[in-house]
């Protein structure tokens, strides 16, 4: 399956080395530098978010917030500005989940399925692929995704409705305090 990967910092490059180690095609995309590893596991580098999308079925989003994800979606560069269709959108950030819906649905106009998966486990989680995915959104594009996100090894049964993931992952932050 051919993948993309937008944001490769502190969770995004081990979580994108995963996926590369796991026998996946994949493109990448950052604003900082990109981890010789993921050269040496036959990643390619690319300039922008649209470059990421025209070659991938799947584009993992992990950027820090809400105005960054809203950038690389439909900003000069992103996703949407080549065609979405048939793609699948996985925002991996810990944005708002209403943001997270208004996103979903302009995607969702242009013929992709997105799904809202934020993660749990830290940069440690990260390196050793048992990060905790939240995943909020269609089950069909769940199940479609799952196999990707196994190479991550540890992901929560839970989906629920578009939006969800993110409360959900707030609600277990406070149960674990």
């Amino acid at each position: 399956m051919k993948l993309g990967f937008i944001g490769l910092g502190i969770m995004g490059s081990p979580m994108a080395i995963n996926l590369a180690r796991a026998g996946h095609q994949l493109h990448v995309t950052t604003i900082g530098p990109v981890a010789d590893e993921l050269f040496s596991l036959g990643a390619v580098n690319v300039e922008t978010a649209r470059q990421v999308t025209e070659f991938a079925d799947i584009i993992f989003i992990m950027v820090p917030d809400t105005p960054q994800v809203e950038d690389v979606l439909f900003g000069e560069h992103g996703c949407a500005k080549t065609s979405l269709q048939g793609k699948t959108i996985v925002d991996m950030s810990s944005i708002s989940p209403i943001e997270t819906k208004r996103f979903a649905q302009r995607v969702n106009e242009m013929g992709a399925d997105y799904l809202d998966a934020p993660v749990s486990g830290g940069e440690i989680g990260a390196r050793e692929g048992t990060l905790s995915i939240m995943v909020g959104g269609e089950q069909k594009v769940f199940d479609r995704v799952n196999r990707s996100l196994t190479s991550w090894e540890k992901i929560s049964p839970w989906w629920a409705a578009m939006g969800m993931g993110k409360p959900v992952r707030w609600l277990i932050k406070l149960l674990l305090r």
